[in-house]
């Protein structure tokens, strides 16, 4: 069931056309659903700033949904989610999940996409003692706030996103090894978590930094960034970046023919449509993931056939990691025995602090914050496609270094 339109109750604006509710049952949507149903709330950026990664987590959603609804549901009942767009406002997002827990009554929330708006939303979370998995809230920050119910979906915080390459940069003969550093970051903790993460080991290593600068979230023109890099002539540029900005930057970059030894942007080359956003002109660009559709873990395997046939493309890692939210809260469930708000809650956020969980992006535990504790890979565009290159145990290709001219 679809509906479009759906009024959150109490609220001062009304839901754009963006809001719906999936559910593959019959039954209507009523407050915290049916004995039929299980109902998960989650609020997501489909238009504004983050409307590109956030369609990327909506698609993740409801492919888990699809296929937990094929297979028999949660503890039987079919799973129904009711998405609204916060239109990438940490204002709207803390109302949008206001009304779900307090007006709508939904039994489970999934999180937002952006540290933004993870941070605001989990608050109210946990103001009703809701367990909140989310996919995209990676920042240092969201870990400090003293949550108790929150757990990150995906393989390692921000600032670890990019370890493996730091360790390969500075492993690398000190003649060979780059000297100079530039940074770009969007004014946003996860984008300048990733970025800041790799600049502070090099930096610490003893790399000079040239160039360091921060932009606002709608930063479209990036010419005169793009000049202060190119100037700087940095050896290794580094952007801490989302989608769009990311390839605004790339364009400007070589429209002036800068040409790095490596270049590093963290979110944006993972995406399907990077490739032809930027031109033929891929090759050596990196980028941490915590995804790859080519893992061998069971559920991924079945994940990305059914992705595949639903949308001509394999998952990209927005897509992976909402999916393994709805993984990790349904291991939960299926552990605990209940999906209700109440003392199921706390059920489930004990059983979670306590368990591994089997997922598409490996299997994944956490510390008493919510930090996974595991590793991401970096991928490289190699010969035209996006390959992972470290680890060295976990690589598909060959780690190019220097880049070749773009």
């Amino acid at each position: 069931m679809t509906q479009w339109n759906r009024p959150a109750l109490g609220l001062a604006a009304t839901l754009t056309a963006s809001a719906l509710a999936l559910s593959a049952c019959s039954a209507d949507a009523g407050g915290g659903g049916s004995d039929d149903t299980i109902t998960i709330g989650i609020s997501l950026p489909l238009t504004g700033d983050f409307s590109e990664p956030g369609k990327g987590v909506q698609r993740g959603y409801e492919a888990w949904a699809e296929m937990v609804n094929a297979d028999g549901g949660l503890l039987g009942r079919q799973v129904e989610l009711t998405i609204l767009d916060d239109q990438s406002s940490a204002d709207r997002v803390v109302q949008d999940y206001e009304a779900l827990i307090a007006q709508d009554q939904v039994d489970l929330v999934f999180g937002p996409f952006s540290t933004r708006l993870v941070v605001p939303s989990a608050r109210v979370a946990e103001e009703y003692g809701m367990l909140f998995v989310e996919p995209a809230g990676a920042a240092a920050e969201v870990f400090d706030q003293g949550f108790e119910n929150l757990f990150y979906a995906a393989p390692a915080i921000a600032n670890d996103h990019y370890n493996h390459l730091a360790e390969q940069i500075l492993a690398l003969p000190e003649a060979e090894r780059p000297q100079t550093v530039a940074v770009a970051a969007m004014d946003d903790p996860f984008a300048q978590g990733t970025a800041y993460g790799l600049r502070d080991k090099l930096a610490d290593a003893g790399l000079d930094v040239l160039v360091d600068e921060v932009y606002p979230p709608n930063t479209t023109d990036f010419s005169s960034i793009a000049a202060k890099i190119s100037d700087s002539g940095a050896d290794v540029v580094i952007g801490g970046t989302q989608y769009q900005d990311a390839v605004n930057l790339i364009v400007a970059l070589q429209q002036l023919d800068y040409q790095p030894r490596l270049a590093a942007f963290s979110t944006a080359p993972t995406n399907p449509e990077f490739s032809s956003a930027i031109g033929e002109q891929t090759e050596g660009i990196l980028a941490p993931t915590g995804y790859t559709p080519e893992a061998p873990w069971p559920s991924n395997v079945e994940f990305v056939e059914h992705y595949t046939e639903t949308h001509g493309n394999p998952p990209a890692e927005d897509e992976a990691n909402a999916f393994t939210t709805g993984q990790v809260v349904a291991a939960a469930v299926e552990a605990v025995g209940c999906a209700e708000q109440g003392d199921c809650q706390q059920q489930l956020i004990d059983w979670l602090r306590e368990n591994e969980v089997e997922t598409v992006v490996g299997p994944l535990s956490w510390d008493d914050a919510g930090r996974p504790q595991s590793a991401h890979m970096i991928q490289q565009y190699v010969e035209g496609d996006i390959r992972i290159v470290l680890p060295a145990d976990a690589a598909e290709a060959d780690f190019l270094f220097p880049k070749p001219t773009w």
